[in-house]
């Protein structure tokens, strides 16, 4: 059984922003691991879905987990159902999350013991009126085998 230790603060803030960060893991059964990554969203604003229809926009959210030969990445990223519509701003149609969206992650330990899992999440935050600039947001989690 799977027993997992966050290393770092479970919340991740980028200075000013609206948008907030927690990381954590949990057992999934047969020896894998979830990795949740989960935002809170000022109400007003909103982040990108991880794609979009066109690069001619804001930037999507990126969550990117680092090479190790610790363990596998098992199947894709999970996202919830983004909100669809055309953004006049951007002239296109946009694809985002409000609220306290959750992505999630399966993983695969290939090593006895503990490992760590790092990454990073990349992400723009705009409201009705304005953008801030893309933040990339790292996270490390320790899981350990007991």
């Amino acid at each position: 059984m799977l027993a997992l230790l966050t290393l770092a603060s479970l919340f991740f803030t980028a200075p000013s922003s609206p948008v907030k960060w927690k990381f954590s893991a949990s057992p999934s059964g047969n020896g894998v691991v979830r990795v949740d990554i989960r935002t809170e969203v000022e109400e007003g604003w909103h982040i990108y879905a991880t794609t979009l229809p066109s690069d001619e926009g804001p930037v999507a959210t990126s969550i990117r987990f680092a090479p190790s030969e610790a363990y596998a990445l098992v199947d894709a990223l999970v996202e919830p159902q983004p909100v669809e519509v055309y953004d006049p701003n951007f002239g296109m149609v946009v694809r985002y999350h409000n609220g306290s969206p959750s992505f999630a992650q399966l993983i695969k330990p290939v090593v006895p013991g503990a490992i760590d899992v790092a990454g990073e999440v990349e992400f723009m935050v705009c409201n009705d009126k304005t953008c801030l600039p893309p933040v990339v947001v790292p996270f490390k989690l320790r899981v350990e085998s007991m």
